[in-house]
């Protein structure tokens, strides 16, 4: 009999020892190969590797409530790298891959990690380039690479680490299973530090109980079937990707992972998967280049596709009362259009799990009128990822539906959500006035989200309330709020970010896509690179069409009256993205300082 969520286990491992007794031949995870096929562990493969794993990390020292640190992409090892920590009752610390090596140094050593997971030599390179920084690391295992000395570190590979667990579970074959068995739910299994907007990382503490109860209220609320098919490429360092992770446990369907992130389009299409999980982002960016391919071809199909796309917003606004020419029309849509839509998603997709920030619902509607499921979420890293989605049957756009069962919201009379419940964390690892600022005493977490709750009990999230600012005329404008509707309205638009604290009216920093901008530019005899483009009086002119569209739509103190287009995308790399593709907005108003003030000339 499987646990019903009152009366849930310890911990999410020992979900996955029920969940290995009971489908142990059934498929958990596919993945990658290096040849080009792709590899398989079924549930009893997956249990066995973990506890191998588990026995291996117990013979480098490792002992509850230690930390274990994993740097590296999304892939199954990084799965098994996880479990297995938390089967010795230790606790994960997850280093994004992106992280520089300060950023890396930061993580190993705020949480005091002993041992590493890193996915190959880069990731050791920049342990190394930080080693001084980091007293308590005494071991490295590398996923994949060559293993070479390093003074004051033993550093084996995964397969070495899995022989030696071997090895310790011929001598004493309840080595691991002793280790579950002593988890409890207050035990610290998780620390994983928040993407980092704006400042410092924060190390965000979540027990084992949390991800027990994540696990088991996403199966209460039939978010997924069995016979599921669930594409993950999220980063796992981030606990959107981690807590889909639980709830696959506890429904057991199958999993295909492959955090590679250029390949997310090819491998929709070819996965075909049923569930997937993605940020809006995404799909603005999915949005724009089937926007951009049906503008061009020719003019009779360029008027179908936008007849089809009105269809299917207005399809999806009556949300079951369409009229009966509107079904009509929606039926003949459907045969001329949307196939190609859903095609792009491997044509069978039943629920494409969307949260991180705000969807605009231009978008949202065109995918769900299209046949394209839009399922929106909410959750935060200190809520353990859940705390409100919309349900298969009744989501309702522009909403992120109900709360999770067992977790409890309220509206603050500024707006602001609080939230409490299971999920909630702990508290930050060693701020605890930090945590003070943002957890009472009653177990209510303050989001900082702008939000409200609709007559049928969704919750509808309007901005960040750090976000907000207040113009010099001293009304509040929510930028999140524009910028939504912006990339819903222009196929060419990457990314923006709209300023005016304490201005006298709003501007924008508009990036544009590469891969819309540079056909569009070719097909209008532009020449030059992606910077020459965007320079470009033409440019500009085409981009100030779409603003205008937007202002009409907009109160008259929200308003864009000058915008400036940025010679380059926005990247993790250069900083002004985390890597859940959030905009880091302080980095980027700092960067382009010198842009913001010329748009205020004549102020």
């Amino acid at each position: 009999m499987t646990p019903r969520l009152d009366h849930r286990p310890s911990s999410l491992i020992h979900l996955l020892v029920d969940r290995a007794a009971d489908t142990p031949d059934a498929c958990a995870y596919q993945f990658p190969m290096p040849e080009g096929q792709w590899g398989k562990l079924t549930w009893a493969e997956t249990l066995r590797r973990v506890t191998v794993l588990a026995a291996g990390l117990l013979t480098l020292g490792v002992r509850p409530e230690m930390c274990v640190a994993i740097a590296s992409s999304t892939r199954v090892e990084w799965i098994l790298a996880d479990l297995a920590t938390m089967s010795t009752g230790a606790t994960t610390t997850a280093v994004h891959s992106s992280a520089n090596p300060s950023e890396t140094a930061f993580v190993l050593g705020d949480s005091a990690s002993r041992v590493l997971f890193a996915e190959n030599d880069e990731q050791l390179a920049k342990v190394l380039a930080q080693q001084d920084r980091l007293p308590e690391l005494t071991a490295v295992v590398l996923i994949e690479g060559q293993t070479e000395p390093v003074s004051g570190l033993e550093v084996l590979s995964l397969a070495e680490l899995e022989v030696r667990g071997g090895t310790h579970l011929a001598e004493d074959p309840q080595a691991v299973a002793k280790t579950m068995r002593a988890v409890e739910r207050d035990h610290l299994a998780t620390i994983m530090y928040t993407s980092g907007t704006t400042g410092q990382p924060k190390g965000v503490r979540l027990v084992h109980d949390s991800w027990s109860y994540a696990a088991l209220a996403q199966r209460e609320m039939n978010l997924f079937r069995a016979d599921d098919v669930h594409f993950l490429w999220l980063p796992l360092a981030h606990v959107y990707g981690k807590t889909l992770i639980a709830g696959q446990i506890a429904t057991g369907h199958m999993m295909v992972v492959d955090g590679r992130a250029d390949l997310v389009a090819s491998n929709l299409a070819t996965i075909h998967p049923t569930i997937t999980a993605l940020v809006p982002r995404v799909l603005v960016k999915m949005h724009n280049e089937i926007v951009a391919g049906a503008r061009g071809q020719g003019r009779l199909r360029r008027l179908v596709f936008a007849w089809a796309a009105r269809i299917a917003r207005d399809y999806s606004r009556a949300a079951g009362t369409a009229s009966p020419v509107l079904r009509v029309q929606h039926a003949i849509a459907d045969r001329m259009v949307y196939p190609e839509i859903r095609a792009v998603f491997g044509g069978r997709l039943r629920g494409a799990l969307c949260g991180g920030v705000l969807l605009d619902p231009e978008i949202s509607h065109f995918f769900v009128g299209a046949g394209v499921p839009i399922l929106e979420t909410y959750g935060l890293t200190e809520t353990s990822a859940g705390i409100a989605i919309s349900r298969h049957e009744t989501a309702r756009v522009g909403t992120v539906g109900p709360p999770f069962p067992q977790t409890e919201i309220r509206i603050a009379a500024d707006g602001e959500i609080f939230v409490r419940g299971p999920g909630v964390m702990t508290g930050y690892h060693n701020l605890p006035s930090q945590t003070a600022e943002v957890l009472d005493a009653h177990g209510w977490l303050s989001t900082g989200d702008i939000g409200e709750v609709d007559d049928h009990g969704n919750l509808l999230i309007t901005d960040r309330k750090k976000d907000l600012f207040k113009t010099s005329g001293g009304t509040f404008v929510a930028p999140g709020e524009i910028e939504g509707a912006f990339k819903a309205l222009c196929p060419l638009a990457s990314n923006i970010v709209v300023v005016g604290n304490g201005r006298s009216h709003c501007t924008a920093l508009i990036s544009l896509d590469s891969t819309v901008i540079m056909p569009w530019a070719a097909r209008q005899d532009i020449a030059g690179a992606y910077a020459d483009v965007v320079a470009h009086p033409r440019t500009a002119a085409l981009v100030q069409l779409f603003v205008d569209a937007l202002n009409a739509r907009l109160q008259s103190w929200q308003t864009i009256r000058n915008f400036t287009l940025l010679p380059r995308e926005f990247t993790m790399e250069n900083g002004d993205l985390t890597p859940s593709l959030k905009v880091k907005r302080r980095n980027v108003e700092m960067k382009y300082a010198a842009e913001i003030d010329s748009m205020y000339l004549d102020d």
